[in-house]
């Protein structure tokens, strides 16, 4: 029996979740739309309610229900209930903001024990991310306020809006912007230039993704456009997701400048003096609107620590090992594309180890950037020290290890 397949549609407000729906359903008329929405609770699992609408999702065509549950297991059973009742072909599952994407959609795949796979039933569809140009640039820039998400297995810590925002955009196989056009009445110029800013910039936050010219999903129209959205995903896509929220897994940037955007890549084969690298966090972080890598600190030689910004919030944290030779339990443990890059980068002496960061930003001065972070390299005289003389350095950036 042929699978289902099973798009996946999120997007920074209601509307623009909406107008990707209409887009899918444009290509796909028969297919079943699940709609979700979250309210979360102060402890325990959140309120989900569901929506489900289309010709296919049967006799009474449109459901409404609602429990207090884990999201994923709510979700999980509406789609293999569909699968074993209606059959529908095509299933658009849209998703509201309270969710981190990709974390959540990696568990909602993830195999259990005893229990019949989601992907026993359907095919991924590439997941779709629709973005609401205002919306964006408000929340990009916002980092005077937290939210916590639900990623597939409990609340994440406290992400700022900016976090959100940035997360969201790296989540997608597909970006849509829709933007308005001189036909609708409500037109502005500014609209449109807003648009093209927007749709610059989320290409450079992830240049792996579709990016569809932010009116291509209106006409319907070419070859990049809706047709590819209603295929199965390539395979392995399941685990390129998984791939993508590994520690050490950093996109490639985004080659040239589109409306003044552009990406930096950042990569050095020695350990950071951390107090050095403090100082020269003003010089690194100007115009910066996106950052993302790890860094390989003196201070912390085992670790992997993780670098990630949004607007102007700067968030460091110790969130992995560095591969070891003979430690095959974490290397078991690693994603195939790790493992790749591990044995790409190997050196006989550290490893895997090293720095590797992605910035993006308006008008960057790169070459300020770069050597504001080569000078904060530990030097020839410091890195013979080796670790233990290294664990003397004052590390004003993480907490001094116990």
């Amino acid at each position: 029996m042929p699978k289902s397949l099973l798009s996946v549609v999120a997007g920074n407000t209601p509307d623009v979740r909406g107008k990707a729906v209409d887009h899918l359903l444009r290509r796909s008329p028969h297919a079943v739309v699940l709609a979700v929405s979250i309210q979360g609770r102060d402890g325990g699992y959140p309120f989900v309610q569901r929506f489900v609408s289309g010709v296919d999702a049967g006799p009474r065509g449109s459901v409404v229900r609602g429990t207090t549950g884990d999201p994923v297991v709510v979700l999980r059973q509406d789609l293999l209930t569909l699968r074993r009742g209606a059959r529908p072909p095509h299933v658009v599952l849209t998703l509201p903001e309270e969710l981190d994407v990709l974390p959540f959609l990696v568990e909602l795949w993830r195999p259990r024990i005893g229990a019949s796979a989601l992907g026993d039933h359907y095919d991924p569809a590439p997941l779709m991310v629709a973005l609401d140009p205002a919306s964006f640039l408000a929340d990009i820039g916002c980092v005077h306020r937290a939210v916590a998400l639900w990623n597939g297995i409990d609340r994440t810590a406290p992400l700022t809006p900016a976090e959100v925002a940035a997360r969201q955009v790296e989540a997608a196989d597909v970006l849509i912007v829709p933007g308005a056009g001189p036909s609708d009445e409500r037109w502005d110029p500014s609209d449109e230039r807003r648009a093209g800013g927007v749709a610059a910039l989320a290409g450079h936050l992830n240049p792996s993704a579709t990016l569809l010219p932010h009116a291509a999903h209106e006409s319907g129209t070419g070859a990049t456009g809706p047709a590819a959205l209603t295929r199965p995903a390539p395979r392995g896509t399941i685990e390129e997701w998984r791939a993508r929220l590994e520690p050490v897994t950093v996109r490639r940037p985004r080659r040239g400048i589109e409306r003044s955007v552009e990406s930096v890549l950042w990569r050095a084969r020695r350990p950071l003096h951390p107090a050095r690298l403090a100082d020269a966090l003003a010089d690194v972080m100007s115009g910066v609107v996106r950052s993302r890598g790890h860094l390989w600190l003196s201070s912390r030689p085992g670790s992997v620590v993780t670098w990630r910004s949004a607007g102007p919030h700067l968030e460091l944290r110790e969130t992995d090992r560095w591969l070891e030779l003979g430690d095959e339990h974490a290397w078991r443990s690693a994603s195939p594309q790790r493992r790749t890059m591990a044995s790409w980068f190997w050196h006989d002496y550290y490893g895997e180890r090293r720095n590797e960061i992605v910035f993006t930003g308006i008008d960057l001065d790169r070459d300020r950037l770069r050597s504001a972070l080569d000078a904060a390299l530990l030097n020839d005289a410091e890195l013979s020290l080796g670790p233990d003389g290294w664990a003397g350095i004052p590390d004003p950036l993480l907490a001094d290890p116990s």
